[in-house]
Parts: structure tokens; C-alpha cells; sequence
């Protein structure tokens, strides 16, 4: 969705992008509905307790361009932690180095999150707000997230990443399909750093031109 936005002299939830199809497919009723049951400004005690079971979490950014980035984080139940009903605040751990997220906060703060609980209550959260980073000295020195607090089996954050809700609503179970957990242990060897096989890909490649040794006189 997005910000609210001016339409017929009041405020609605979403963007202009949206209220406009919404007129030309003849959904705005639906979509009214939804805005005035289901969208909340703050987390209510339910949304709460169910970000506190979710072991994994899907997080939206863009850069200051628009360019978008989707990547996953997981831990163990409530690794995501609610602050308060209009703040939550997440770990970063050691990772390949790229920082990709985390550059797109640094240039345009509006994150999502999509919490998807696949195997008791198949429902899920949007929760969008506004990201900071913030170290995990500050993060214990603020809201009591010691440094050496493990959220991840073995692994300490290295930073955290707080969210100032300004929305959040239901994802309804229609087409969430309900997963089993299983141990990792038990299913098949997890996938290798280049299980896409790019790295053979680039190795196999001729060199650039800007590659190719200089040939000595």
C-alpha cells in the first residue's frame, strides 16, 4: 500500500497508484472495506502476540531510485522484537558483506515487512514504517537488546534495524500453503554457496579485454 493520500476530500490508506485502478476495475467499495476494517495505524495485541511466534520474516526496500530488493531473515520465535504497538526492531547478523538492505534504508527509509506463519494459523502481517540502523551498543543502551543477546543460534546481531509502524494489515489465508517443520538435519544437504552455479559460470569465461595480462617487450 503506501501512505494515505486525499481522495474525494477525505484521507484513505494506499497510493494514488492504487485508488486509480481501483476506480477503473470497479473495486473501490472492496477495497474501502479493507481500508476501514483491516488497515491499522499501530499494532494491535494480536498482531503483537503473532509477530512474537514468527521465526521468519520477509523485508521490502528501494533505493532512492525505486530500485527494489526483497531478502528473508530468520531466527527463533519473537527474533523480531515489538517495542511497543507503533515499534518493532529487528537483528542484522554477519552476512556475504553486500549490505544491500541496509544501503536501501540508508537512502530511502520505507521499509516492508511480511510476516507469513505457514504452519499453524496460515495468515500473514504486512507491516509497513520507516527503518534506522542502529549498532547494537545503542540497541542495548536504548531498549535493552544486549550486544551479546543471541537471536540466532550461535550468531550476535551486529546491528539493528528499528521500524516506525504506520501501517499494518491482515495477508488472509487464501493460497498460503500449510509447510511442515522438519529438522534441517533430516531433509537434503543444504545448498552450497553457488548452488546457482554462476561462480563456474564466470570462471569459465574468457577474460576481459581490461582482464588480459599486458604482454612484456
Amino acid at each position: 500500500m503506501g501512505h494515505d493520500v486525499e481522495q474525494d476530500g477525505g484521507h484513505l490508506p494506499g497510493s494514488h497508484g492504487e485508488h486509480v485502478l481501483q476506480s477503473l476495475f470497479d473495486t473501490r467499495a472492496r477495497a474501502e472495506n479493507f481500508y476501514r476494517r483491516q488497515v491499522a495505524e499501530h499494532l494491535t495485541v494480536p498482531m503483537r502476540e503473532f509477530i512474537g511466534r514468527q521465526e521468519m520474516a520477509f523485508v521490502g526496500t528501494a533505493d532512492a531510485s525505486g530500485n527494489c530488493d526483497t531478502t528473508f531473515r530468520s531466527g527463533p520465535a519473537g527474533f523480531v522484537r515489538v517495542l511497543d504497538e507503533t515499534t518493532l526492531i529487528y537483528p542484522e547478523f554477519r552476512g556475504n558483506g553486500v549490505l544491500a538492505s541496509l544501503g536501501n534504508i540508508l537512502e530511502n527509509p520505507h521499509v516492508s515487512l511480511l510476516f507469513v506463519d505457514f504452519f499453524d494459523d496460515l495468515a500473514g502481517l504486512h507491516v509497513n514504517g520507516r527503518a534506522t540502523i542502529t549498532t547494537a551498543l545503542d540497541a542495548h543502551r536504548r531498549y535493552g537488546l544486549a550486544a551479546a543477546d543471541r537471536t540466532a543460534p550461535g550468531r550476535p546481531a551486529e546491528r539493528w534495524v528499528k521500524v516506525d509502524v504506520e501501517e499494518a494489515y491482515i495477508h488472509c489465508s487464501k493460497h498460503i500453503p500449510r509447510l511442515a517443520r522438519k529438522d534441517r538435519k533430516d531433509g537434503p544437504r543444504p545448498a552450497s554457496g553457488d548452488y546457482f552455479g554462476l561462480a563456474r559460470e564466470v570462471a569459465a569465461r574468457p577474460p576481459r579485454e581490461e582482464e588480459r595480462p599486458t604482454p612484456t617487450p
